[in-house]
């Protein structure tokens, strides 16, 4: 059963984890976010209760 052997994916698994930390990582988040957040400050609204015909 060749999954049982971790020789050849623990290299792969380790290759691509440093792919991903050191060149992919930083490259990602230089993006910067087109909708940037605002300070808004939103107010609770209460919803109006129902009133059912049974009640």
């Amino acid at each position: 059963m060749p999954q049982l052997n971790p020789t050849p994916w623990f290299s792969i698994m380790v290759t691509s984890w440093f792919i991903f930390s050191f060149i992919l990582q930083p490259k990602i988040s230089q993006f910067t976010s087109t909708n940037q957040p605002s300070n808004k400050t939103f107010s609770a609204t209460k919803a109006p209760s129902w009133n059912w015909p049974w009640t």
